[in-house]
């Protein structure tokens, strides 16, 4: 009897420490969205667009996020090679760049196949994932009235079982 007020205490605890974190990210959400830089962008055309495609969003958000580096050591090599240019390499300049551009154009098509990818596995992943737990609180919540109705889950007798019975009868 200990054992299920312990179980019942810990699960309310649980159960405030995910409102009170569920109350932090909506106030998060309501500061991000109630910013008019946030508000302009998602009345365009592009902003309702990604709106209505989460999964073009989230490509489009782990492209940036992956090749922000890459981006930055471009900028950097031709920041370098411009100032070789100007100590008088100029025509080494023009294929330098135009190397690096190749380059940074390879690069930046396997990190979108990767972004692609990366994406289809999270979106995968959060439609299992969040199936899974609907059908875990479901069971719990299940178990829990039947608890409190005073009845433990019964075990249905299996089909091989109704078909040994049936058998026996003949």
């Amino acid at each position: 009897m200990f054992r299920r007020f312990a179980v019942v205490a810990e699960d309310n605890n649980m159960s405030k420490e995910m409102q009170e974190l569920q109350k932090q990210w909506h106030s998060m959400v309501q500061s991000i969205h109630s910013n008019s830089n946030v508000v302009a962008f998602m009345n365009s055309r592009v902003g309702q667009y990604l709106d209505d495609h989460p999964f073009v969003a989230l490509s489009l958000l782990m492209f940036i996020a992956v090749s922000a580096i890459p981006v930055a050591f471009f900028l950097f090599f031709v920041v370098a090679t411009a100032i070789m240019a100007c100590i008088g390499v100029i025509v080494m300049e023009g294929v330098v760049i135009a190397i690096g551009g190749i380059a940074l154009i390879c690069v930046l098509c396997g990190l979108g196949a990767l972004s692609l990818g990366v994406s289809g596995v999270l979106s995968i992943s959060y439609v299992v994932l969040s199936a899974l737990v609907n059908y875990w609180h479901a069971s719990r919540g299940q178990i829990r009235k039947q608890e409190s109705n005073g009845n433990l889950p019964q075990k249905s007798p299996s089909v091989l079982d109704l078909t040994a019975n049936d058998g026996k009868t003949e």
